[in-house]
This record gives C-alpha cells, structure tokens and sequence, in this order.
C-alpha cells in the first residue's frame, strides 16, 4: 500500500504501539488512584504533558488532553464564547475551517451570535486586511485555522491579535493548529494565541487523543461537569494509554527544518510529474504547505471514484478532501469559487515523512493511465 492520505491520519510509529500497548497491559491503573498503578499511569500522563509543552514552548500546566482535534476545538469555541458572552456578540472565522469548527460557530449562530466568516481568494487564502475588516469592539472569538486541511494553503493567524488589540476587542484567540503541528514550529505566544488545537494522529501518534493549549489567565467554560482531572476543564478518567502514546510521538518529531527540506523537495518532484498529464491543475496555492496537493483530475470519474479507483487497482491512498466530510462537497474549493466541475473531480493528496519518490511515482502513473483510460 502507497499512503499518501497523511491529512486524514498518520500510521503511528512503532514505539508509539508499542507504548500504548505497555500502558494497556503494564500500566493500567487509573490515574487518579493513590497506589503504585495509578501513580504509574499518572507519571506517564505527566511525562506526555511536559513532552507537549517542550513542543509548543509552553507551560505544563497550559496543556488540557482532549478526546482529538473535534473536541479541543468545540471546548475552545463554546468555552470561550461562553466566558465573554456578556462582553459582546461577534464571532470571526473563515469559511474554510474544518467541520468541527464550522458546526460549532453555526450553532452559536442559531443562539443569537453574529458570526463573520471570512471568504478566501481562488488560492484558498485568507488577507490579513480581511481580519482587520472583520474584527470590531464586539467580537468575543476569533478562530481560524493555521494550515489548511485540504489545499494546504497558510492563513495570516499571527496578525489576529494585531486586530484584536486595534479593535480593542476583548476576544480570545484560537487557532486550529491540527494540520500544522509536527511539521512547522507552533509556539502559542509567537502566534498570539489564547487557545491552540492540536492532535496526536496527525504526527504518527494514535487516534482518539489530542490536547488544547490555555493560555494562563485566559478564562473558558468547561462544556462537561465531573471530576478534578485536567483541572476540572475536561474531567473525566483520563485515556492514559493514548496520552503517553500522544507523548512518545510528540518525542520522535524530527527536527523541522530538515523534514521540511525533504518534503518541499517531494512536493516539487511530485508536481514536476504530474505537471505532464494533460489536463490536470493544481488548486493548492503556490505558498501552500508543502505537506498538502490539492490537485483536479481530468477523467469522467468523480472524486470518490479517483480515490476508490487508485485504491482498488494500485494500492494508492488519497482522498477527495477532509475525511470528517464523509465524501460530500469540498466546502473549502466551494469556497474558493471553483466550478463546479473542478470540485466535483479533484483530490487531495498529503505527505508525511515516510513518503518517497516512488512513491510520488507510482502515484503519477496511476492517474496517467486513469485519465487515458477514462477521460473527461
């Protein structure tokens, strides 16, 4: 199997497993329990959250474990939102967000908030004028992602807490950093955030965890009532094994600089190559992420039936845009105005650090031999 699915999740590395595996079967107690299993597992969830911190440059005690990104991102979004409800009414976002953040503006819009969603170029990218324009005294929430999850272009997030403070807006800052994390530095502070996502299956790491930084001093209501764990903004028994998996992925990242040398040179020699068949464009902007191609596929087929067709007859894995959407319209290249025809028969393609040239080969005479035999 070629994996060139890594925006839709990650294979986690061995020592991830293999450590998730020692917490189920070694070190199982719960962590909230006073004798020698628990105190175990507690020192596991303490080492995955110190290792995290190093990673954002951050305080330990910034960092809450979540269920995933979904969860970090409603928690941020209706905490937030929540703690300054009597400060004001506005919400700004953009209209590429990822579904989990998109649903959750769209029900505090059903309470009565005013959202502002931000449209983006034919590129997919998002001015810096456009937050100034949007950001005003009323607004309690500024979210916006910092990577783009389906052409991968890099949003202005640095320049949110210029606007804030011109506005002089008493709005908490997040920024979605779920596709960003593990392959470019994400420092909360050099951002200006309050509130950062991030999730451990998008670096290797399993599914089913991921954290929310807090800035300290900064105030969010929690959205479920418990016990003391997380300091009581995301209570309930932590899922230890995953954390320390969480942890273990966090500590295997490679140094950045060097991984984003070898993956800008795929990224080229991927599109060097696709560059010769006939027809085929690519929707990712040029100072997109090198992690992310978002590419239109000349045949007849639609998105789905590329991505079903490469899995079936080469063993390819790609997708037809972000894998929460379940296979529906890209709202991302909706949003950018492309035709219909373009979004109904692009794909996303999305690298890791495993991926190789041949890989980008195989890939390049997969869809060659798909669009000669099922053009458009």
């Amino acid at each position: 199997m070629i994996y060139l699915d890594n925006s839709a999740t990650t294979r986690p590395e061995k020592a991830v497993a293999d450590k998730v595996y020692e917490m189920l079967t070694e070190r199982f107690g719960n962590p909230s329990s006073f004798h020698r299993a628990g105190l175990d597992a507690n020192a596991e969830i303490r080492g995955a959250r110190n290792a995290l911190a190093d990673a954002l440059s951050c305080d330990d005690g910034e960092i809450y474990f979540t269920s995933g990104g979904t969860e970090a991102n409603n928690l941020a979004i209706f905490g937030a939102v929540q703690a300054n409800r009597r400060k004001g009414r506005r919400i700004v976002t953009t209209e590429i967000e990822h579904e989990s953040v998109l649903e959750a503006v769209r029900a505090l819009e059903l309470e009565g908030y005013e959202v502002v969603r931000l449209s983006p170029d034919g590129g997919g990218n998002i001015s810096p004028e456009q937050i100034y324009g949007a950001v005003n005294a009323d607004t309690i929430l500024v979210s916006m992602m910092y990577v783009n999850n389906e052409v991968g272009s890099i949003l202005p997030v640095t320049e949110i807490k210029k606007a804030v403070a011109r506005a002089k807006a008493p709005a908490l800052i997040h920024v979605d950093c779920v596709q960003a994390f593990g392959k470019i530095p994400v420092k909360p502070k050099k951002l200006g955030a309050d509130l950062v996502t991030v999730t451990a299956h998008k670096i290797h790491g399993p599914k089913g965890v991921g954290a929310l930084y807090i800035k300290k001093g900064a105030r969010i209501v929690p959205r479920q009532y418990g016990g003391a764990q997380e300091n009581k903004i995301r209570p309930g028994t932590e899922a230890a094994p995953l954390i320390a998996g969480f942890g273990t992925a966090v500590g295997l990242i490679p140094d950045l600089k060097e991984q984003s040398e070898k993956i800008k040179a795929l990224n080229a020699y991927t599109k060097n190559a696709l560059f010769k068949i006939d027809g085929l464009k690519f929707n990712s902007p040029e100072n997109a992420s090198d992690y992310i191609l978002n590419v239109y596929v000349p045949t007849f087929m639609t998105s789905q039936t590329v991505v079903q067709h490469l899995s079936s007859e080469y063993g390819i894995c790609v997708s037809s845009g972000s894998a929460c959407a379940k296979g529906k319209k890209s709202h991302v290249l909706t949003a950018m105005k492309l035709s219909d025809s373009v979004t109904e028969h692009s794909i996303r393609i999305s690298f890791s650090r495993f991926n190789t040239e041949k890989d980008a080969d195989a890939l390049f005479r997969a869809l060659e031999e798909t669009c000669k035999k099922y053009p458009r």
